[in-house]
């Protein structure tokens, strides 16, 4: 299938290693023009080189850390200045904060702006050149919102589903979309490193929690990511899909 992606302009944060990496895999597969950020230089050079090695253009890299106040403005500049224009935002960089005890204020404020208000403000920065043109397409990778432990990143992925539902109801008619996708368990470094260390432990997970009977790999999500970012996807909006093996027990 054709995803009419081609010379499409797509920002990837977070995009040096995991999912993240295989999203913009996937987006340039369809042709898109890439922007990769990450605080990484070396490990953004390593999959800008990778993807050039493959035939495909070298994306754009640019070394941020996503939550310093100025990141938005300087991303938005740099991409305009390369590119003229940006379609995509995929909004991935985060990741689980399991605390000890009830977490310290800085610990929460931190997990907050990492997981929910950083995405919102490069989203916002971008959001109006995205409305001149008429098209944009915003993915927000987030994690479950159901509150089993005390972990930080939890309320921030309920606050960025309610925020996205918002923002979509609010441009949907400039043809902008914005979804979230709480990714199950999908082979990264944050799960094989430290969610799950081991191979028993994986096992385990998977015979008690997934119906799939296996954990996923960052490409079954980065498939439906460039789905979501294509012009077929124009009446999916305001949505939050779930990629787990069927992991999640609730049906909606």
């Amino acid at each position: 299938m054709d995803l009419k992606l081609s010379g499409k302009v797509a920002i990837v944060t977070g995009a040096s290693v995991g999912v993240g990496r295989a999203i913009a895999r996937s987006l340039a597969q369809e042709g898109s023009r890439l922007v990769i950020v990450a605080r990484g230089k070396e490990r953004l050079e390593a999959v800008a080189d990778a993807l050039a090695a493959e035939g495909f253009e070298r994306p754009l890299v640019l070394a941020l850390d996503i939550t310093q106040p100025d990141t938005p403005s300087v991303v938005r500049a740099a991409v305009l200045e390369a590119f003229g224009t940006v379609d995509i935002l995929v909004n991935n960089a985060g990741g689980s904060r399991p605390f000890e005890g009830l977490g310290t204020a800085r610990q929460w404020e931190d997990a907050m702006a990492l997981n929910f208000h950083a995405a919102r403000e490069l989203t916002h920065a971008l959001i109006d050149d995205m409305r001149s043109r008429r098209f944009g397409r915003i993915v927000n990778i987030t994690g479950g919102d159901e509150p089993v432990a005390i972990n930080g990143a939890v309320p921030p992925n309920g606050a960025t589903h309610i925020w996205a539902k918002a923002l979509s109801r609010h441009v949907a008619k400039d043809g902008i979309t914005i979804n979230s996708i709480p990714p199950g368990r999908i082979h990264s470094e944050q799960v094989d490193n430290k969610l799950l260390p081991t191979d028993e432990a994986q096992r385990r997970w998977v015979e008690e929690n997934c119906p799939a009977g296996y954990i996923g790999e960052p490409e079954d999500l980065s498939a439906l990511v460039a789905f979501l970012c294509s012009p077929l996807a124009r009446y999916i909006t305001g949505q939050v899909i779930h990629v787990d093996g069927g992991a999640r027990r609730f049906s909606h």
